[in-house]
């Protein structure tokens, strides 16, 4: 079901659409996509939440192969990405959104974030965003296996996939 609301912008107020829409996962629960954009001041938000009532959330993936590329991660604006062997961690924030998307989704999302780096790195800084790149074209190729870490306080994130192993929530030390 796809609802929309029109409201007002909370950078510059203009008028904008708020499109609440339900997807059903398979063997997950109904979600609720919450999303806006302003197409003045270019703000945006969108959001993932479970329909139902669930318990925090650890999930834990073994990307081995090109096939694994395809596996849904749904992550929410509470939901936080580990992949150790690249030196990544994903921690949510005020300007955190929430996505559904794939293992190579989560993969572009870093690369391009990396690519906006050397723009402006320098010395070990850009060495390392280059060699984390060259590690992520790897894993796309099936060259390079990693371990992806989704864990959600809300409990609102899940990787789709009998592959997938589900946890006991165990929060990380500050």
């Amino acid at each position: 079901m796809r609802t929309v609301v029109t409201g007002p912008c909370p950078v510059c107020s203009t008028d904008i659409d708020y499109i609440y829409q339900t997807e059903e996962i398979p063997y997950f629960s109904d979600i609720l996509i919450i999303s806006a954009r302003c197409p003045s001041c270019g703000y945006r938000y969108v959001d993932t939440q479970t329909l139902k009532q669930t318990d925090p959330t650890q999930w834990t993936l073994a990307v081995e192969s090109p096939e694994d590329l395809s596996i849904r991660v749904v992550r929410s604006m509470t939901g936080r990405i580990e992949i150790p062997e690249l030196g990544v961690a994903i921690d949510p924030g005020t300007a955190c959104e929430g996505f559904v998307s794939n293992v190579e989704g989560v993969l572009d999302r870093i690369d391009a974030v990396l690519e906006g780096a050397e723009r402006w790195a320098e010395g070990d800084e850009l060495v390392q965003a280059a060699l984390i790149r060259e590690r992520i074209a790897a894993v796309k190729a099936g060259a390079f296996p990693v371990t992806l870490f989704l864990e959600d306080p809300s409990g609102n994130s899940l990787i789709v996939s009998e592959k997938a192993q589900k946890c006991v929530y165990e929060p990380k030390p500050e």
